[in-house]
């Protein structure tokens, strides 16, 4: 294991430059090398005898930084979803109906959260959540009208309830 630990602090210069050219900033990149080091130990038996350390670390380096990047990504997505704007300092008006949007978001039928969360945060298109629900495109885009609808009405302070039509 000695030998491993010299290894690992050999690398760790190399991994902190390529995770400072990746975040462009000092501490996020520590951040990156701590967790590339901890998911490297936790697989460590995962590891192939004859690979190479340091691509194999590298590797992992990367992974979670893309990993991250989406991660952020999808929140700004919920956050422009939410608030209608992508700024990175929010406004304390903004955040009060963000917060009171996600609240309404809670408060509507699961279905309808679910088809919101698939085309505005996720970005699936019509044509990908008809297939994911098995339904025509046209009632997956009117089911997405309603939920926008009740999002807004629920936003808005007025008190729905899911709205069924009676089929005879």
């Amino acid at each position: 294991m000695n030998e491993l630990d010299e290894q690992l602090r050999e690398l760790i210069p190399r991994l902190r430059r390529f995770a400072v050219s990746l975040t462009r900033n000092s501490s996020s990149a520590d951040d990156l090398v701590q967790a590339c080091l901890e998911r490297a130990l936790s697989s460590w038996g995962g590891k192939r005898a004859d690979g190479d350390l340091r691509a194999w670390l590298f590797s992992i380096l990367y992974r979670q930084f893309l990993d991250a990047h989406r991660r952020s990504r999808r929140h700004a997505r919920m956050l422009e979803f939410f608030t209608g704007r992508d700024d990175a300092e929010p406004s304390t008006e903004r955040t009060v109906i963000a917060q009171s949007t996600l609240q309404a978001f809670d408060r509507l039928p699961s279905e309808q959260r679910a088809l919101l969360l698939m085309v505005s945060v996720e970005g699936l298109s019509y044509k990908e959540v008809a297939e994911i629900l098995d339904t025509p495109i046209g009632t997956v885009m009117s089911r997405l009208s309603r939920a926008r609808q009740a999002l807004r009405q629920l936003s808005d302070g007025e008190i729905i309830s899911p709205s069924l039509r009676i089929l005879k």
